[in-house]
């Protein structure tokens, strides 16, 4: 089975990256990806953060993640060394600034970037950096879009129908002579 950005999140609290697993009504199943495999439910007052919606600032508004990492991994797959949580501010800067040139740096901190790269490490050998998001079926969207447009609206019928007329008349019957005794 194929791994996207989709299927992976950032759980608050809990160390490294998580896929998705399954769903339930009070949170989401996750499993780790650090190589425990270790399943956990996650709960309402865990933030979690899927990496297909995340993007970090840049002086042109923002960048989706997808595209910084697929330049990470083709910067890394030109030479660039990897930076260590022992390099300096201005190491961190540097390296970031030959992935995304135009990034904030008043908004993005050091943090962010070591972050980035530690993500990276979790993620090199796991995805397919060309391919981080699940490919739309073109050719399902189209024949359904086309059922749909060729389809003819039905007239709405009434959701209640009228009551029928019977012959018996409602209410409590008298018999006869009762003998009272």
């Amino acid at each position: 089975m194929a791994l996207y950005l989709t299927d992976i999140v950032s759980v608050s609290g809990k160390p490294g990256l998580h896929q998705l697993v399954g769903k339930r009504a009070n949170g989401l199943i996750v499993e780790s990806l650090d190589g425990t495999n270790k399943r956990f439910p996650t709960s309402l007052t865990q933030k979690v953060s899927f990496l297909s919606d995340i993007s970090m600032y840049t002086y042109d508004g923002d960048e989706k993640l997808e595209d910084i990492l697929k330049s990470l991994h083709t910067a890394v797959e030109g030479g660039l060394e990897l930076i260590t949580k022992k390099s300096s501010a201005d190491e961190v800067q540097a390296f970031f600034r030959k992935i995304l040139e135009n990034f904030d740096e008043d908004q993005v901190y050091n943090s962010d970037i070591l972050k980035l790269v530690s993500w990276y490490k979790i993620l090199n050998d796991k995805l397919d950096f060309n391919q981080l998001t699940e490919p739309e079926a073109e050719g399902d969207d189209k024949k359904a879009a086309k059922k749909t447009a060729k389809t003819p609206k039905k007239a709405a019928t009434p959701k209640s129908a009228p009551k029928a007329q019977s012959r018996a008349k409602g209410g409590v019957k008298k018999s006869g002579n009762l003998k009272a005794g």
